[in-house]
C-alpha cells in the first residue's frame, strides 16, 4: 500500500511514513506546477510576445511610411535644383510661345536641358512637365502620353491643401490614377512663373509597400484612395475598411481577427496599413504552450512513478546519515552516543540537524566577520589610492587660480574642495547612496569649470529614487575625470559631460558619456581584460597600478566587484562615426549580498 503510518514513541500517535508524505506532497505540487506553468505562459510569454508583436508591426508600417517620405523628400530636392536655375524664370517670362514655333522650340529644349541637368545619371519618375501659369503644358522631359495636358483642374482645388498652401508643394492624382508632385515656380520675390509638376513612378511606391513577410500593405490617400498594396489588388478585388482613428499611429484588432498597424505621414498625408493574421501571430506560440503542458503532465507523472520505487530505499541511507551527523562536533570532532528513538525517521534527522545548524551557525558567524572586514580592507585600500590623485588635481586647480588672481574663484574652490573631503574622509568603511556619490561628482565638476570656463558642459541625473541605490565611495568622478583628463586632449569645446542613471526592473544603470576622442579599439580590449583577470583588487594591491590613465578604471570596477560581485556588468564602447565620444556603462542589481 502506498499510505503507511509509523507510531511516534513518546505519545503513541499514528504518522504517515515519509513514502506517504512524498506521494501527497507530489500530488499537491503537480496542480501548482501546472497552474504556475499555465499563468507563466500567459503573463510572460504570450503577452511580451504579443507587446513584441505589435511594436515590430508599429516599426514596420513606420518604415514604409519613411520609404514614401524618402521618396516624396527625393522629388521635393530634385525641383529645387530646378527651382535653383535662374534661367528657369528667364524662360518661362520671356513670352507666351506656341510649342510648334522656333522660340517655343528652343524654349522647350532649353528646359528639357535643365531638367536633365537635375535629373543625373538616375531616373526613379515616370516623367518630368513644366506647366506656364494658365496649368498649360510649356515643356516635358520625355513627353509620356499619359502626362497631363493641363494642371487647371488641380489649379482650381489646390487652395484647400495644407502643403500647399506652407510649402508651395503638393500631391495630385491625376483623372488616369497616377500621382504627380507639383510645385510653384516661384522666385525669391514671391512671383510666380509657372508650375513643375513630376509624375511619380508606380514601381517606386510599389516597391515601399512590398517585402514585408505574411502580411498585407495598403497605402491609402486622406481620401481613402489607394496608391500602392503588397501584394497588388487583382480584379475585382477592394480595399478593405479600416477603422476611422485620430492617431497618426498605433494597431488594433479588426473584425476579421487580423492586427492592423498604421503610420500616417506628415510628409505625404498618406497612411500606411499593415496587416497580419492573428493566427500567424500567435499560432506557433499556442502550439509551444499545449506542448509544453503535456510534456511537463508527462514528466511529473513519470516522477510519480520513480518516486514511488525509490523512496522504499530512502529512509535507510536518511537513518545513515542522521548517524554521521550525530558524530560531528565542530571543535573537536568527538563522536556521540545515539540514545535517541528511532521510531520516526524524519523526526529523528529533523532533530538532529537542528543540533548541527547550532553548532555550525558559530563557524559561520566567525568566518562571516572574518571576510566582512577583509573586504572592507581591501575596499579601503583601493579607495585610498584613488583619492589622493583626485586632492593633487583639485589643489593643482586651485593654485593656478590663485596665481591669477582670482580671489572669489579660489573661495568658491575651496568650499567645494572642503566639502569633498568631508565626503571622502567621511565614515570611509560605510557605503554610500547614489545621491550622494552624484553630488560629489557635482562638486567636483564645479571646481573643474573654473578652469575650462565655458569650453565645458555637464549634466548629472538627479532623482528621489537614487537614494535605495548603494554603492562605494568615489565610483562615479574617477571616470568623470579620466573624461577630463585624456578625452577631450584633441577635441575641440565646447566639450560635453553626461552622467544619465537608469533605474528598472530591480536594475540600476550609469552611463558616463563625453563628445572627445573615444577610446582606441585595443584600449578598451586592454581594460576590459586587466577587468577579468584582476581578481576584485587582488592584481591592483600586488602591483600598486592605479592612476587614473593606469589603471584608475580598473580599480574602480574591482570596488563595485567587492560589493556585488557577480550581480555587475561594466562596459566601454566608442560612439558610431556620427557622434564623437566614448560612454562607460555600468549595471547593476539592486539586491543586497551579506556584505
Amino acid at each position: 500500500m502506498l499510505v503507511r503510518f509509523s507510531k511516534k514513541s513518546n505519545g503513541g500517535r499514528l504518522q504517515p511514513s515519509l513514502q506517504t508524505k512524498f506521494f501527497l506532497t507530489f500530488m499537491f505540487l503537480l496542480l501548482i506546477v501546472v497552474g504556475c506553468f499555465l499563468v507563466y505562459v500567459n503573463l510572460l510569454v504570450v503577452q511580451p510576445l504579443k507587446e513584441k508583436t505589435e511594436n515590430e508591426m508599429k516599426l514596420a508600417a513606420a518604415k514604409v511610411s519613411d520609404q514614401l517620405n524618402l521618396y516624396i523628400n527625393n522629388q521635393n530636392q530634385l525641383s529645387q535644383r530646378i527651382l535653383s536655375n535662374k534661367e528657369v524664370f528667364l524662360l518661362l517670362s520671356g513670352g507666351d510661345y506656341p510649342q510648334i514655333t522656333l522660340e517655343g522650340l528652343t524654349r522647350s529644349r532649353r528646359l528639357k536641358e535643365i531638367m536633365f541637368q537635375a535629373l543625373g545619371p538616375s531616373l526613379n519618375i515616370e516623367d518630368m512637365i513644366i506647366y506656364d501659369l494658365k496649368g498649360a503644358e510649356v515643356a516635358s522631359y520625355l513627353g509620356n502620353a499619359g502626362n497631363p495636358d493641363s494642371l487647371a483642374p488641380f489649379l482650381q482645388e489646390s487652395g484647400k491643401l495644407a502643403t500647399w498652401n506652407a510649402s508651395g508643394y503638393a500631391l495630385y492624382r491625376q483623372p488616369s490614377g497616377g500621382i504627380s508632385f507639383v510645385r510653384v515656380i516661384m522666385n525669391q520675390n514671391g512671383q510666380v512663373y509657372g508650375y513643375l509638376a513630376i509624375q511619380l513612378d508606380s514601381r517606386y511606391l510599389q516597391r515601399s509597400a512590398a517585402g514585408i513577410a505574411d502580411s498585407k500593405v495598403y497605402i491609402l490617400e486622406p481620401e481613402n484612395q489607394l496608391v500602392s498594396s503588397s501584394p497588388a489588388l487583382g480584379e475585382g478585388q477592394e480595399v478593405p475598411a479600416f477603422a476611422a482613428t485620430t492617431l497618426d499611429r498605433g494597431i488594433y484588432l479588426d473584425k476579421s481577427r487580423s492586427y492592423v498597424a498604421y503610420d500616417r505621414s506628415a510628409v505625404t498625408g498618406w497612411t500606411a496599413y499593415l496587416v497580419i493574421s492573428k493566427n500567424v501571430v500567435l499560432g506557433p506560440v499556442n502550439s509551444v504552450k499545449y506542448i509544453s503542458i503535456l510534456l511537463i503532465t508527462a514528466l511529473i507523472l513519470f516522477s510519480f512513478v520513480f518516486i514511488h520505487f525509490s523512496t522504499k530505499n530512502l529512509l535507510l541511507p536518511i537513518r545513515k546519515l542522521r548517524s554521521q551527523i550525530l558524530r560531528i562536533n565542530y571543535s573537536n570532532m568527538n563522536v556521540k552516543a545515539d540514545t535517541r528513538s528511532n521510531n520516526n525517521e524524519l523526526i529523528q534527522l529533523n532533530e538532529a540537524f537542528k543540533e548541527l545548524l547550532e553548532r555550525l551557525q558559530e563557524s559561520i558567524d566567525r568566518e562571516k566577520l572574518a571576510l566582512h572586514e577583509e573586504v572592507k580592507a581591501r575596499n579601503s585600500a583601493l579607495q585610498a589610492q584613488i583619492a589622493p590623485h583626485f586632492i593633487h588635481n583639485v589643489l593643482y586647480l586651485i593654485s593656478i587660480a590663485a596665481q591669477e588672481g582670482k580671489n572669489a574663484v579660489v573661495s568658491e574652490m575651496c568650499k567645494h574642495l572642503s566639502d569633498s573631503l568631508r565626503y571622502i574622509v567621511s565614515s570611509p568603511y560605510q557605503h554610500v547612496t547614489l545621491t550622494e556619490e552624484l553630488k560629489h561628482t557635482q562638486h567636483y565638476l564645479s571646481l573643474i569649470e573654473h578652469n575650462f570656463e565655458d569650453d565645458l558642459e555637464w549634466e548629472i541625473d538627479e532623482d528621489a529614487v537614487f537614494d535605495r541605490i548603494e554603492l562605494p565611495r568615489l565610483v562615479i568622478q574617477p571616470f568623470v575625470e579620466n573624461c577630463i583628463e585624456h578625452a577631450f586632449r584633441n577635441t575641440d569645446p565646447p566639450w560635453k559631460i553626461r552622467v544619465k542613471v537608469k533605474v528598472y526592473n530591480g536594475l540600476w544603470a550609469i552611463e558616463i558619456r563625453d563628445n572627445g576622442d573615444g577610446f582606441r579599439p585595443e584600449r578598451i580590449r586592454e581594460i576590459l581584460g586587466n577587468i577579468h583577470g584582476s581578481g576584485e583588487g587582488v592584481y591592483e594591491l600586488q602591483n600598486n597600478t592605479s592612476g587614473i590613465g593606469n589603471m584608475g578604471i580598473v580599480n574602480t570596477v574591482n570596488r563595485l566587484k567587492l560589493m556585488y560581485k557577480n550581480r555587475l556588468f561594466f562596459n566601454i564602447y566608442n560612439h558610431p562615426e556620427a557622434d564623437k565620444g566614448a560612454t562607460v556603462q555600468i549595471i547593476a542589481s539592486m539586491s543586497k549580498d551579506f556584505y
